[in-house]
Order: C-alpha cells, then structure tokens, then sequence
C-alpha cells in the first residue's frame, strides 16, 4: 500500500471512530488540526451515539450517529444515506470489526487505516492505504498519524475545543465560586481498572487536609454507584457527589474548573485534559504511556511497568507495543503515598487559596 498524496482543496474526508469516550476526545484533537490548518476540507464523522453527547456541536463537523444497538440495519442505513457521496479520504481509526464492517457503508477513493503492527479483526481488508509505523505512539500520536498521511500540516501542541455552552460551565463555576475543589472520578469501564475505596478515601482527606473540596463525578452506572457509595462509606470528606447527576458536557464543565483530576483508565480524565485541567491517571493494566492523559503522563501513578514485567519476564520496550497485564487486583498495589505525592507535584503547598 504506497503513500497517500496530499488531499486537494475543498476535499471531503469521514472519519470513523465510535468509541469510547477517551477515544473520541484524541479524535477530537485531530478534527481540532484540519480545521485549524485546513478549513477548506469539509469533516464527516460517524460516531456513536453516547460518544454524541459530548462532541454534538463540534465546530465544522457534520455528524452522523451509529447506535450499535441496530447492528446491520443501522449499517444499512448509513449507506443508504451516502449511497450518492464519494469521499476523498476516509479515515478507519478504530479496528474493531463492528467498525471495520460499517467502513463497508462509505464510499472513499483512499481508506486509510492502521499499519501493520496495529491491524486487527480483519482491519487489513477494509483499506487500501496505511498511516506510517510508529514506536510507542500513544493513542493520540496515532490518531494525527492520519493526518500526516495525507499532507495535512502539523501543530505545534495538541489542542482541543470542546463544544461546551456557558449552561455546560456553569455548575462548575459555581462549585468553584464556593470553594477550589478536586475532582475524583473513581470508576472506569471495568471494574479490574478501579482503585479501592479506601485509597481515594484517603487521598480524599489529604486533598481536604490541602485546603481543597472533593467532588465525586462518573456516569450513571452501576459500578460508578457502587465504588462512590464505598468511598463515602470508607470516611471519605465529599463536598459534592455528582456521580449520575450531570450529562456528558456538563461533567466536563465542572472539570474545567476544578483544581485537579484524579481517576482511573477512564473518560473522564481524558475529558479533563480537553479542558485544560490537570490529571493524575492511575494505572496498572494498561501502559500509561500509550492511554495516559496526554498532557500529564508524567503524573500518572503506575504499577503497570512492575506487573508486565512480573508476568511475562520482560520490560513494557520489549513487549507488543499496547501488552496489557491481567488480573484482578493489580490496582491494589499503588499507594495513598504515590498519589500524595503526585499531588504536592501538581500544587504545591502556597499554590491553594
């Protein structure tokens, strides 16, 4: 598969990336790079219908939703809809075959996915050209690798713009107008990736001890409810519980405007990086390096290193690059001490009002 040629003016690319919620806000960034270097290209992007919540609004996006939940049919209907439209580029950015089969629905002179390493469930089959190999990208470096395959131009950082409405900010500068305050968003998608709730109850203590209010944040779930009720349970100072009471674009409202972010591999401390606010990303199944919070990775608090090596004799560089380690209770091993002190990096002690 040859290199792909820089895209003409007036081109028109789809970009194809569901989920999750992390995911969607590194695509974000590469939507934020072609609008900002090449406004002329017109952005398609389908995407899934919770991920929606948050981006709805994106600036020069036009969006189209794809509910899992209708499986082949909602496929159907995508290419019933794009039947008469020919992109110039689509970009296949997720290489779960759910994803690889509903490509199948758009029409593109260039389909443009993952290299080889990074091929999947049957990814190779639906492209016809390749974003360069990378060493230890993170997913972000990843995603603009799609970019710089088709001669769009760099940025200097990163950059997000999340379509946020002043009624999206405002329960956070409230919140912030009453006293600064931390947020900690316990729960990740599985629950293997959690912290224990006496571990954020202490450092629930120590952020109070430091002057801060702790607010608690997270999805309406089960799991979210039931480690935020444990946390309270374990002696936790919470100011404000807020898990399953905001809507996606109002819990990034209230992370912008909170001091820092403490959470698992979850979407929200990727949406706390979108908003500019500080994150200290715990970990211990996959490698921060590559899902980390892109602007903090040097806080994060991992044991991931430790236990990749413990299980398979190795060092994370000579491993596949994305290895997970298993197992249950892998989390246990990071200490209050570790997020303390990664705490008093972030805001030392005059820097609290």
């Amino acid at each position: 598969m040859s290199a792909v040629t820089k895209l003409p003016q007036n081109s028109r690319i789809c970009i194809l990336r569901l989920s999750a919620i992390g995911d969607v806000c590194h695509a974000a960034a590469l939507v934020n790079r072609i609008r900002t270097t090449r406004p002329d290209i017109r952005i398609t992007w389908i995407i899934g219908k919770i991920e929606y919540q948050l981006m709805k609004g994106l600036e020069g996006v036009e969006f189209i939703i794809y509910d899992k939940k209708t499986g082949r049919q909602g496929m159907k209907a995508i290419r019933e809809q794009f039947k008469a439209v020919r992109f110039d580029a689509l970009f296949i950015m997720q290489i779960a075959l759910r994803a690889n089969l509903l490509s199948r629905a758009i029409r593109a002179a260039v389909r443009l996915g993952f290299d080889k390493k990074r091929s999947k469930e049957g990814h190779s089959l639906f492209i016809n050209k390749r974003i360069a190999p990378q060493r230890h990208p993170h997913v972000l470096e990843g995603f603009m690798a799609f970019a710089d395959a088709v001669g769009i131009p760099p940025v200097p950082t990163p950059a997000w713009a999340l379509p946020l409405s002043d009624q999206d900010y405002a329960k956070g500068l409230q919140l912030a107008n009453e006293r600064q305050y931390a947020v900690i968003s316990p729960a990740a998608s599985k629950a293997e990736r959690n912290w224990h709730a006496d571990g954020y109850a202490a450092v629930a203590n120590y952020l109070a001890k430091r002057g801060l209010a702790v607010i608690l944040c997270g999805g309406p779930g089960p799991l979210d409810r039931q480690i935020g009720d444990a946390i309270i349970a374990a002696g936790a100072p919470v100011s404000h519980d807020l898990i399953g009471q905001t809507s996606l674009k109002e819990l990034a409202g209230v992370l912008a405007s909170a001091r820092l972010v403490i959470a698992p591999d979850t979407g929200p401390a990727h949406m706390a990086t979108c908003v500019g606010t500080a994150v200290i990303g715990l970990y211990a199944h996959s490698n921060p390096r590559r899902t980390g919070p892109y602007n903090n990775l040097d806080n994060v608090v991992s044991a991931y290193d430790y236990h990749i090596k413990q299980q398979t004799g190795k060092d994370w560089q000579q491993l596949p690059w994305g290895s997970r380690a298993k197992g249950e209770s892998l989390m246990t091993t990071i200490t209050p001490e570790q997020v303390y002190a990664a705490i008093d990096k972030l805001l030392p002690p005059d820097s609290i009002e």
